[in-house]
């Protein structure tokens, strides 16, 4: 596959932290793939005005009209097909996918979350992390099943959780290594590079798609 003939499609509920990182990594040469969608959910989500700020198609699809979250989440696969998308991220994107969806694009969706997983899985983890008593947390990039931050692992980093810490202080540590890993894994799958065996994610060398 040639250079940016690999799509992306984004999805997004907040700030858009992670998205910015992987848009300055491709913008970079450090991911060889394009964003061709970033969607959410909410209207005022900053990560929309990221897109917009370096030429992105962006959307917001409003939940409301919709009779529950499987007829929305067929429609956002709908425009996820429509142009045609490789991969599907997730950057901090706050509703669970419907199992339709996940299916819709098995082994086709990652998701970037703040713990070493299986640790700390759903919501508030680094306050869990703090409370717990852990002395290393971090991030985790992983393939999105279907059970909540449960998919197969591809890369981790690991931060030091230190007495002084509060949720934010650890979160904003944890945040840097996001950024670094999430366009990390993306060059990985875009070079063909992963391999699942059960849930075992190994690396490989480059192999043709």
């Amino acid at each position: 596959m040639a250079s940016n003939d690999f799509k992306i499609g984004v999805l997004v509920s907040g700030r858009g932290t992670n998205l910015q990182a992987i848009i300055d990594a491709i913008e970079n040469g450090q991911v060889d793939a394009r964003i061709v969608l970033v969607l959410s959910h909410k209207q005022d989500a900053p990560a929309l005005e990221r897109a917009n700020k370096h030429g992105i198609e962006s959307l917001w699809l409003d939940p409301e009209p919709f009779a529950g979250k499987k007829e929305y989440d067929r429609a956002v696969a709908g425009e996820l097909k429509e142009r045609g998308v490789d991969l599907v991220c997730l950057a901090g994107y706050m509703r669970i996918l419907d199992p339709e969806f996940i299916r819709a694009f098995q082994g086709k969706i990652i998701n970037i979350h703040p713990s070493l997983l299986p640790a700390f899985p759903g919501l508030n983890v680094q306050q869990k992390a703090i409370d717990y008593g852990v002395k290393f947390s971090g991030c985790t990039v992983h393939f999105v099943n279907e059970e909540v931050d449960a998919g197969p692992i591809i890369l981790q980093a690991v931060v030091p959780v230190h007495e002084s810490d509060n949720a934010e202080s650890l979160a904003e540590r944890i945040l840097i290594q996001e950024h670094l890993i999430y366009p990390r894994a993306l060059q990985m799958i875009v070079e063909n590079r992963l391999h699942i065996n059960n849930r075992k994610v190994s690396t490989q060398e480059s192999v043709p798609p």
